[in-house]
């Protein structure tokens, strides 16, 4: 992902996910903090697909269109922000291929852990892929809320074996 991709990816996004908005500086700032862990999928000329990850601590959400300002010093977790695919590139494996790539960052530093947050009708794709509701705390089911009222802070260990690229 580059500058360039902010508007399709943000059209993508809002398309995606209506109803979880996040300003175009919560993206940009995603991409300046940790641009290896931001992919766009072009198909046709056209964006199809973007996945924005980054370094995160502890078992704690992001808060909904919240900036970060800096990633934490000593991460534990690699972090899935948004993962999204256009309607013509669902069904192609695109989203295995992005959590491998989000994986595959968090095994280069070490990190032993996947998360992300997933919003009430995405919960049983996410479970699907491995991942497992992480215990919550107060703190936790209040960030939570401003996603839906089935977002579930979600992760899984990473498979510190593989040697995918």
């Amino acid at each position: 992902m580059t500058p360039d991709d902010l508007v399709p990816v943000l059209q993508l996004a809002g398309t995606c996910y209506p109803d979880y908005p996040e300003d175009a500086a919560i993206f940009a700032e995603r991409l300046a903090l940790a641009p290896e862990g931001c992919f766009v999928l072009e198909r046709g000329g056209g964006l199809a697909g973007y996945l924005v990850s980054h370094p995160w601590k502890g078992a704690l959400s992001v808060p909904l269109n919240t900036l970060l300002t800096h990633l934490p010093r000593l991460p534990d977790r690699w972090y899935i922000h948004d993962l999204a695919l256009a309607d013509t590139a669902r069904g192609g494996g695109h989203a295995r291929a992005g959590i491998a790539l989000a994986e595959n960052q968090a095994r280069r530093r070490g990190l032993a852990w996947l998360s992300l947050t997933a919003i009430g009708p995405a919960v049983p794709f996410w479970l699907r892929q491995g991942f497992a509701p992480e215990p919550t705390c107060a703190k936790e089911r209040a960030i939570l809320a401003q996603y839906d009222a089935s977002a579930r802070l979600l992760s899984r260990a990473v498979d510190q074996s593989s040697t995918s690229s």
